[in-house]
């Protein structure tokens, strides 16, 4: 039979009972909030010594734990420990409600919030509540305007490293997205996405005014603005209004002179590419607009509509 030691010392505040007058001094503590242990180099006071000690091996460098597998370092014990379970492969914390297991407790707690609906962290800005604190620090930077992410080619800044990740394919040229259907590749998932609804036929964009359907949610916003009338775009020279940004830049050009689309073959420029297109037709000898009455075609779509035919019936005409 192996004899208990008394515990003599008990705490007044609490009730807990303690083998030695000390160990009661250092708990009650606890209830008092003293922390007679002070740090000369960072002025933090502690209630115990020898979490002293632990936090001034911040300030020393100091790292008296080593992992005996791979050499690493720790100030704590306690980090060691939870460390060593890398190359162990234990998982001693375990949630009840779904069996998970976890290395460390404070990812069990985490992990355990899925299940209670608990979100701790809230946004003093706009009152939205997240469940880690990781999230919440990331959500954060929408307010601040915080970009830590930095482009080493281009300089510009991200909020997000996944972002960052994504901008620095239009340097590196990479396109790890690729199409099962056609072997087209993309840099970004969301755009293989849309790409896939070529193939699928799928479009999940409903105009709720005329029934119409877009396989992207820009070109459903685009269609909207024939319902709506509205045009969001304006042309600072003269005022006038666009429904859409591409029809404004087009416009532009008329003020700035600029006509990017050049023909090779006579030199000739336009300021957008449909006009351009129906150029090159003059070279080719292409005829696309046929007159449905006589079978005419020209290469021009005004040709077509400057055409008189002689064919038409009066019956025609109502139709």
């Amino acid at each position: 039979m192996v004899l208990q030691p008394l515990k003599m010392y008990q705490c007044s505040d609490c009730g807990k009972s303690f083998t030695k007058s000390c160990h009661l001094k250092n708990h009650e503590r606890v209830h008092t909030g003293e922390k007679p242990y002070h740090c000369s180099q960072c002025g933090k006071s502690f209630t115990h010594q020898s979490a002293l000690r632990q936090h001034q091996r911040i300030h020393t460098g100091e790292r008296p734990y080593d992992c005996s597998q791979c050499g690493t370092s720790f100030t704590h014990h306690s980090a060691l420990q939870q460390h060593e379970r890398v190359h162990t492969g234990e998982k001693p914390y375990h949630c009840l409600q779904c069996g998970t297991s976890f290395t460390r407790q404070s990812a069990l707690r985490q992990h355990q919030r899925i299940h209670t609906g608990e979100k701790p962290y809230h946004c003093g800005q706009c009152g939205k509540t997240f469940t880690y604190q990781s999230v919440f620090r990331k959500h954060q930077r929408v307010h601040t305007g915080e970009k830590p992410y930095h482009c080493g080619q281009c300089e510009k800044s991200f909020a997000y490293q996944s972002h960052l990740l994504q901008h620095q394919r239009i340097h590196t040229g990479e396109k790890p997205y690729h199409c099962g259907q056609c072997e087209k590749s993309f840099a970004y998932q969301s755009i293989l996405q849309q790409h896939q609804r070529i193939h699928t036929g799928q479009k999940p964009y409903y105009c709720s005014q005329c029934g119409n359907s877009f396989t992207r949610q820009s070109h459903l916003k685009r269609h909207q603005l024939i319902h709506t009338g509205e045009r969001p775009y304006h042309c600072g020279q003269c005022g006038k209004s666009f429904s859409q940004e591409s029809y404004l830049r087009i416009h532009q050009r008329i003020h700035t002179g600029e006509k990017p689309y050049h023909c090779s073959q006579c030199g000739k420029s336009f300021r957008d590419q449909s006009t351009f297109h129906s150029h090159q037709q003059s070279h080719t000898g292409q005829k696309l607009y046929v007159c449905r009455h006589c079978g005419r075609s020209y290469t021009h779509a005004r040709s077509l509509r400057k055409h008189k035919c002689s064919n038409i019936k009066p019956s025609d005409l109502d139709t």
